[in-house]
């Protein structure tokens, strides 16, 4: 199965924009659908984003829609999340996760739908 590693995060301002990346190894990568989560201090882990295996159906938290877009390239093994706009409350640990499926249709929201799973990266938006 792959292992993912994601980067990109850091102390940023509030308004700026971000982009997070996430690269695979060591498995077939377009096999699997992959989202995003994040997790705040105290709070619980959070569902963001998530992409289907080609990368050609997305679909978004309430939260997420219109600051956040995912991505991926699967010749690349690697899945991004492009954020805008960026405020203190979006200071968290950002994660990316995978599952094994083939669904173009289904959209796995629940961090129990993933079994891999990112270390994480920081981002701190300051207020």
């Amino acid at each position: 199965q792959v292992q993912l590693v994601e980067s990109g995060g850091g102390l940023v301002q509030a308004g700026d924009s971000l982009r997070l990346s996430c690269t695979a190894s060591g498995g077939i990568f377009s096999s699997y659908a992959m989202a995003w989560f994040r997790q705040a201090p105290g709070k619980d882990r959070e569902f963001l984003a998530t992409i289907t295996w080609r990368g050609g159906s997305t679909y978004y938290a309430d939260s997420s829609k219109g600051r956040f877009t995912i991505s991926r390239d699967n010749a690349k093994n690697a899945v991004y999340l492009q954020s805008t706009g960026l405020k203190p409350e979006d200071t968290a640990v950002y994660y990316c996760a995978a599952r094994a499926s083939y669904s173009s249709t289904y959209y796995y929201t629940n961090s129990h739908d993933y079994d891999i799973w990112g270390q994480g990266t920081q981002v701190t938006v300051p207020s």
